[in-house]
């Protein structure tokens, strides 16, 4: 997969099937968004391509963007899975936002053959939204394009989309999240050092910083696993299961919301290390308690149960491993082929 800081970048005398989307959460949306371009693509013998912007929208045009479901390295990751030849990290500006639909076409086309583009029903391009689905066929009927327009997914009486995952994250549904996104929620920040409380008590923990600000479940008690290394987030070299906290840690002076990572069979230092953590199973709300002993053995219970918890998953997984385009899907993350979110 080729990787385009601009649409203007992409190759010279290239046949192209375009789709143009944020992408944010890489969702089974937009999974099936994704199977129509591969499949169009081979129809229209072009080859399948993504537009999606740096920054995201809404931090130009509301002001700030919202929580990340998934991580950019990431998000390449599944594009690449899903068989996208090119994908375009335009950076999105006043200037971009301001292009008619008709200026955007005229840049996708210059130098290359534009075959279709591929949208959803509620997409549009261009100042205003202006280049509906309607709007573009009109385009393409002169020029000689085509438009494919996918049905949305249904979930639970709605549409899946990526304020649908986040308002389930936050409400503490994670079973419902997981059914929309296809696979277990995750985020990756940098392992920092934190007040090495967690040593003291015998559960040395990795504390977690991110780059941006990302779509975290409620606050709790976790069955995770976790990847770390290697050459994206989806190809870990290293993977282990664990448990996590996320929460402000009330049975001490409360402070900054936190997650905090305790990764079963690691002693190595992970500081500086991009970590990975799925969220396999919420396990209980967080809680004070009334003395350090008694928070180490609670711990202890919650550590046994999450070691139960990714067993028995480990053992549904070796009776049906699941491929993503002939590739294990790793770092807790399962796929399905031609489907990298099935659920």
């Amino acid at each position: 997969m080729q990787v385009h800081a601009d649409i203007d970048g992409l190759p010279a005398g290239a046949r192209l099937a375009v789709t143009v989307g944020v992408f944010d959460g890489m969702h089974r949306g937009h999974v099936r968004l994704l199977r129509s371009l591969v499949r169009d693509a081979r129809r229209w013998h072009a080859e399948p391509t993504v537009v999606t912007f740096e920054p995201h929208p809404d931090a130009v045009l509301r002001g700030a963007p919202p929580p990340l479901l998934c991580d950019p390295a990431e998000r390449l990751g599944w594009l690449e899975l899903a068989g996208v030849r090119h994908v375009v990290l335009q950076r999105f500006d006043e200037a971009f936002a301001t292009q008619t639909p008709e200026a955007f076409l005229g840049r996708l086309r210059s130098g290359r053959e534009l075959a279709g583009l591929v949208m959803s029903p509620e997409s549009a391009i261009g100042r205003g939204r202006a280049g509906t689905p309607e709007r573009l066929r009109e385009l393409g009927a002169g020029a000689g394009f085509r438009v494919e327009v996918v049905p949305p997914l249904e979930f639970a009486g709605g549409l899946v989309s990526a304020s649908r995952i986040r308002q389930a994250l936050s409400a503490g549904r994670l079973p419902e999240a997981r059914r929309m996104l296809g696979r277990d929620p995750a985020v990756t920040g940098r392992v920092v050092r934190g007040d090495a409380r967690g040593r003291s008590l015998g559960y040395p923990t990795a504390n977690l910083a991110f780059d941006a600000q990302v779509a975290l479940p409620a606050d709790g008690i976790y069955a995770i696993e976790a990847g770390w290394g290697g050459p994206d987030p989806l190809h870990p070299a290293r993977t282990a299961g664990g448990v996590a906290s996320l929460g402000v840690r009330p049975t001490f002076e409360p402070g900054s919301r936190v997650l905090e990572a305790y990764l079963f069979g690691v002693d190595d230092d992970l500081y500086g290390e991009r970590l990975r953590v799925a969220f396999v199973r919420r396990q209980r709300a967080e809680r004070r308690f009334e003395s350090a002993e008694a928070l180490v053995a609670q711990m202890d219970r919650d550590a046994a149960r999450a070691r139960s918890i990714l067993a028995a998953r480990g053992e549904r997984g070796r009776r049906g491993t699941r491929l993503v385009g002939g590739t294990q899907a790793r770092g807790g993350t399962q796929a399905g082929a031609g489907d990298p979110h099935s659920p």
